[in-house]
């Protein structure tokens, strides 16, 4: 594996290991990783200075007392009809005469945040909108610690084309996970990267038990605590699907030498399965704090991040093979992760309409993966030698949308006849 090129996530190709105190930015601040993030950074005053915040504009009131909290100097909105509530809240936290933090707003105000001064930018958006702020945090020159999984997904040739060795840190669990393993050896030691699954609350039914859930059956994550996207697609397993090939992109790893495995426990977050027959897991109890910190803190841990294990109480840890006719997202994803170009893209767009449907009581579980391989399937393979570019995946996803809407409406209607 030696001839091939560096990978984007590597533990030995540090990118800027500035020591002392990091400026970060926070992209996703309100969300689940942000403000574990956030409470990492509190906890850690003398490692990590937040300089700025952005948000989707949802929850103005929590991106204000965050402000405040850590003194930040900007904060941005991708909703600019609540600028006059955010200042309002601004207002109420600081004190007379504070300097308030100067506002962005606007789709674009994610990414003029993640081109900013700063050493780490970490991307929490949700969904393919964290492509752009991805984008223009690698152009700058910040190192990235990437919990937006999607961005790379969608846009792994633009990404890949930008970022330098050792420039990103991967924040998705599993990934940090493999990050950490992957420091025993070297590339050409790796046999296998062995991607672990719950299993969701699904585990162990069938395909066809699966045609009767309901939303709340798909939304009792028996694990973690995640928003309802994330944890439909933990339930369909599509979030597997594309860790396969985040993995294939950040460790530059053939599809072929990456295997799914479930886990129930969620203990094992992922494993490294070298030359000589070792395998290395990265094992902590369920808490994204751990991964977060990777991503901002290395080649440095920081203690007291996460939890660790009690060894004086008695644990089982069971792994299972991957049931491909239930769930077959997993394969699905390896089909369009090898196809390459847009293909990615429209998977991922067609399976967020899809899981909205699904949500919205308008369309079966089961049928989920139908309509996206569906689509899929007629989207086709790109062009040979096509360059990607932002406006191809944009276009793909807008394509793929409205397909998936017209054929899961369709698959609804003949699922009540």
């Amino acid at each position: 594996m030696s001839d091939r090129p560096s990978p984007l996530a590597d533990p030995h190709l540090l990118f800027d290991p500035a020591a002392g105190r990091r400026d970060i930015v926070i992209l996703g601040s309100t969300g689940s990783i942000g403000t574990q993030a956030i409470d990492l950074a509190l906890r850690n005053p003398d490692r990590f200075r937040v300089t700025a915040l952005s948000a989707a504009g949802g929850r103005v009131a929590l991106l204000a007392e965050q402000a405040r909290q850590l003194r930040v100097k900007t904060v941005a909105v991708a909703r600019e009809d609540v600028v006059p509530a955010l200042k309002e809240a601004l207002d109420a936290q600081y004190g007379a005469g504070e300097p308030l933090p100067e506002i962005l707003a606007g789709p674009d105000a994610a990414t003029e945040l993640a081109a900013s001064e700063c050493h780490t930018v970490l991307n929490g958006i949700t969904g393919s909108i964290g492509l752009a702020p991805t984008l223009a945090a690698l152009r700058a020159g910040r190192t990235l610690a990437l919990a937006n999984k999607e961005s790379l997904i969608v846009g792994g040739p633009l990404v890949k084309a930008l970022a330098k060795p050792g420039q990103i840190i991967p924040v998705d669990s599993e990934h940090a996970a493999l990050f950490q393993a992957l420091a025993a050896g070297t590339r050409a030691d790796v046999r296998k990267l062995v991607v672990t699954a719950s299993g969701g609350p699904f585990r162990g039914r069938t395909r066809a038990e699966l045609a009767a859930v309901t939303v709340q059956d798909a939304l009792a994550h028996p694990t973690w605590a995640m928003g309802p996207v994330i944890t439909v697609n933990s339930a369909t397993l599509v979030n597997k699907g594309l860790e396969v090939i985040e993995a294939h992109l950040l460790y530059d790893i053939p599809f072929e030498q990456i295997e799914v495995v479930v886990h129930p426990q969620s203990y094992v977050h992922s494993m490294v399965e070298f030359t000589d027959g070792s395998t290395l897991a990265q094992a902590t109890p369920p808490d994204m704090r751990g991964p977060i910190a990777i991503g901002l803190g290395w080649p440095q841990r920081i203690p007291d991040a996460a939890p660790a294990f009690d060894w004086t109480k008695a644990s089982t840890w069971e792994f299972f093979p991957l049931d491909t006719e239930a769930f077959p997202s997993v394969g699905l994803a390896r089909h369009v992760g090898a196809l390459g170009g847009t293909a990615p893209a429209v998977f991922n767009a067609a399976n967020e309409e899809c899981v909205a449907a699904f949500l919205a009581g308008r369309l079966p579980f089961t049928a989920i993966m139908d309509t996206v391989s569906a689509v899929v399937d007629e989207h086709g393979a790109p062009a040979a030698g096509t360059s990607l570019t932002v406006t191809d995946v944009l276009e793909a996803e807008t394509w793929a949308r409205a397909r998936a809407q017209e054929t899961a409406a369709r698959a609804a209607v003949e699922a009540r006849a």
